[in-house]
């Protein structure tokens, strides 16, 4: 991935690669454990400082999102262990099953592990067990959580996640902690999962109320990203979307690509509330030659249109991005929870 840094645009150039490493990240573009480029190399590609580069890493570092190692460099950290009641470092951690191993030799290894790490059979037994009905415990429910800022980034992992054969709601970050300790008053437990961007916040509240905490890992729109670079100079570009968070981060994802070659105008769509940005919407329509809208959003906008052909110019080319999250993920996410399959 190469990433770009505009010298003439009011958004500082930290900030530019900060959207772009965060952004990366999300996508998988780099797993987790991955070593990102040196501070030498970024800078020589983006031509920025290696302080401000170096200051980037350090922001991301203080976000979660990345870790530096002395020595090494910066890697795209993993996700701590998911059962809260283990301590960093014990052996008695369960690997997941490697690609073209059996299951049968997988658990043999499993087993293995544990006794060479001085557990008897029964304590292994135990260990196994308490482990499996933990998870079991935290698989009935899923909430999905971003601060309330960006809610509908929660309201559109939840909306993608309605083939788990359990109940998915979205909860703010902010409630989180109140949510999973009325649960725990029920008896309940729950799977908290959220994107990169904030992984780090929801697993300290995950850890307090003993659920388990996934990333989920965000769509890469190099589609949408393809047709933005094909775009004509001087051309205007409409965002919609139910979250604001997103708006911001592809705004400056894309001033970072094209810098003032384009002009991009967002509008927030509030489904709860569809009349409040109604005028920022139809602006936005008129102006745009090209309109990206995520799936919740696409209704409002196609009726925006069609409403107001007579008094456009030019009527907007709207394309809807289907999925806020990578594809097979969900997949993924029922894999992980042990879940029946989408298609059982």
């Amino acid at each position: 991935m190469r990433f770009q840094v505009q010298s003439d645009i009011p958004v500082s150039a930290s900030l530019q690669l900060y959207s772009q490493l965060s952004f990366a990240i999300a996508s998988r573009f780099y797993l987790p454990g991955h070593r990102l480029p040196s501070t030498r190399q970024l800078a020589m590609q983006t031509n920025l400082h290696r302080n401000t580069v170096s200051k980037v890493y350090r922001q991301l570092e203080a976000c979660g999102i990345v870790e530096a190692v002395a020595g090494s460099g910066v890697y795209v950290r993993g996700q701590t262990p998911s059962n809260p009641k283990k301590k960093a470092g014990q052996r008695g951690d369960v690997a997941s099953p490697h690609p073209g191993q059996c299951i049968g030799q997988e658990v043999e290894r499993c087993i293995s592990t544990l006794l060479c790490g001085g557990l008897t059979l029964q304590e292994a037994l135990q260990r196994l067990t308490t482990e499996i009905n933990w998870r079991i415990s935290c698989g009935v429910q899923v909430l999905a959580s971003t601060p309330q800022e960006d809610l509908g980034a929660a309201q559109l992992m939840a909306r993608e996640l309605t083939t788990l054969p359990i109940p998915v709601a979205a909860a703010s970050l902010e409630c989180l902690g109140q949510r999973l300790a009325a649960l725990a008053q029920k008896g309940k437990k729950a799977t908290v999962v959220t994107s990169r961007y904030f992984l780090k916040p929801a697993e300290e509240v995950a850890r307090v109320h003993q659920v388990r905490c996934l990333a989920l890992d965000l769509n890469s729109f190099d589609s949408e990203l393809n047709i933005i670079a094909q775009l004509r100079t001087d051309s205007c570009v409409g965002l919609v979307s139910i979250s604001s968070g997103i708006l911001r981060a592809a705004e400056l994802i894309l001033q970072a690509q094209r810098g003032q070659e384009l002009l991009v105008m967002t509008a927030v769509v509030d489904l709860d509330n569809p009349h409040a940005g109604k005028k920022q919407l139809l602006s936005l329509c008129r102006a745009s030659g090209t309109v990206l809208c995520d799936q919740p959003s696409h209704t409002l906008v196609e009726a925006t249109i069609r409403q107001h052909r007579s008094q456009m110019l030019r009527v907007p080319n709207l394309r809807c991005v289907d999925h806020y999250l990578c594809p097979g993920t969900v997949d993924m996410l029922h894999r992980e929870m042990g879940l029946s399959s989408p298609a059982a």
